[in-house]
């Protein structure tokens, strides 16, 4: 048994679905396979979310919440993840234990690149094409041989929406290119790969596509953009199925889904407003927090930007110039802003359904730098701005870039066998999923189970059974 993974960095699972009759090749992947809708992690965020599906271990018990993160108890130092945060066994370490190979392209985070059974081009994190991104290193040289500039990422915060398209096209076609060369050239039993595309569309154009976005305008020049690429998608995938042969299942997975960003909240305004974050001096511009002056002995509480909002609490004995005391100070002072940001509402006065979590009620456990709390913003339709200088509470666009989405909680799960063609009439829908049930499931198929409780997922019964059985 071998098996080809498809990763399709947040590809929405009502989307997708609803467009099973213009994707021939996705489509019949469907009706004559088992399908499901996957549940991201929390949070829905590309990095931690495609190694807790490759772990099934949680963000926490990772030690990573996103891209981005503290450096212990500072306040201005961070750190961002790579390929070396990952601690936890993947799948294809537990493969390669048992003598299996793995090749793999583009599973974030994976630069820099590291040592497989098998071989590895990294992900959209490489820096450049200048930088090493190939275990084994040679394999750099063929990739290059093969389509010249290898490249891993599009710029897709601008508003130069026609040379996005261009860009994301162009990535595309070259890491399929690649991808054909790798399955048909290397040795292997185990074929992953994630398409960063989807996203970046998404991203670029989801205003343009939605007619639920707030910002749609109908029959604009672009509506069309995002069904185009995914039929474009789907002929790529189509010419993968050709390749493979009868004894080789294809798992087709997003590690989250999308969904219209309808604003960012300025979560250290809102903190100044509250008298919890306090300024020297309000800056004249806008202003990364990290590069205010923040009057620390005075502050209690700030924030992170991005599709969700991180805070921090300053409390005594931890931070260098704590203002809260732990114990049942901290926990009351936490429970009380938690109440008060679940209050928060929009700019019309409207109700938010905004979510706070703690990170040690959300997961078994907590490693690594964890924020105090956890928001989202009206479930996520609102992202965070963690920015100072706005004078406003709400802002209409990122303050990156233009961007017209957010991240959600459905992905896609399908598994598909050629050699079973017919024998699922009209396909088989398994509900929802959780991402956590990807790796043991994956394992399961190749024949391997984890030892311990590492992984806190469940095998999946019936895609093991699809696979696994005779057609």
């Amino acid at each position: 048994m071998r098996l080809l993974v498809i990763g399709l960095d947040s590809m929405p699972a009502d989307a997708l679905f609803s467009m099973k009759d213009e994707l021939p090749n996705i489509g019949r992947m469907i009706d004559d396979g088992v399908a499901a809708v996957l549940e991201s992690c929390h949070p829905p965020i590309t990095i931690p979310a495609w190694m807790v599906m490759m772990t099934g271990r949680s963000p926490g018990s990772l030690g990573i919440y996103g891209f981005r993160h503290r450096k212990g108890y500072s306040y201005t130092e961070g750190w961002i993840a790579n390929s070396t945060s990952v601690k936890a066994k993947k799948v294809w370490d537990y493969l390669a234990e048992n003598g299996l190979r793995s090749c793999l392209v583009g599973v974030p985070p994976s630069y820099p690149p590291y040592p497989v059974n098998g071989s590895m081009i990294s992900c959209f994190i490489t820096p450049s094409e200048k930088a090493d991104y190939t275990y084994p290193r040679g394999l750099r040289q063929e990739v290059e041989s093969l389509v010249g500039k290898y490249i891993f990422d599009v710029v897709f915060r601008t508003e130069d929406r026609d040379a996005i398209l261009k860009d994301i096209y162009e990535m595309t076609e070259r890491r399929f290119k690649v991808i054909k060369y790798l399955l048909s050239k290397e040795r292997w039993d185990y074929f992953m790969f994630v398409e960063i595309g989807v996203d970046r569309l998404h991203h670029a154009f989801w205003k343009f596509h939605d007619r639920n976005h707030p910002k749609y305008v109908p029959r604009n020049r672009y509506e069309d953009v995002v069904r185009e690429y995914y039929r474009f998608i789907d002929g790529k995938i189509g010419e993968l199925l050709q390749m493979v042969d009868d004894d080789t299942c294809v798992m087709l997975v997003s590690d989250h889904g999308t969904t219209s960003m309808k604003g960012a909240f300025c979560i250290n305004e809102w903190l100044i407003e509250k008298g919890y974050l306090v300024l020297k001096s309000y800056p004249d511009g806008v202003t990364d927090l990290d590069k205010c002056d923040v009057d620390w002995g005075r502050t209690k509480a700030w924030g992170w930007g991005g599709y969700y909002a991180r805070i921090f609490l300053n409390v005594k004995g931890r931070e260098a110039q704590g203002t809260i005391a732990g114990g049942e100070e901290y926990e009351r002072f936490r429970d009380e802003l938690a109440r008060e940001i679940m209050d928060i509402r929009g700019p019309r006065n409207e109700r938010w359904d905004t979510r706070v979590y703690k990170p040690e009620l959300l997961y078994r456990e907590c490693n690594g730098d964890k924020p105090d709390l956890m928001v989202y913003f009206d479930n996520l339709y609102w992202r965070s701005e963690g920015s100072v200088g706005h004078r406003a509470l709400y802002l209409s666009e990122n303050n990156t870039g233009p961007d017209d989405s957010v991240h959600w909680y459905d992905g896609v799960f399908i598994l598909y066998s050629k050699r079973k063609k017919g024998a699922v009439k009209g396909g088989k829908m398994l509900g929802r999923l959780s991402i956590y049930d990807v790796a043991p499931t994956i394992l399961a198929i190749m024949g391997i189970k984890p030892g311990g409780d590492a992984m806190e997922g469940r095998i999946v019964d019936e895609a093991v059974s699809y696979a696994l059985q005779d057609g």
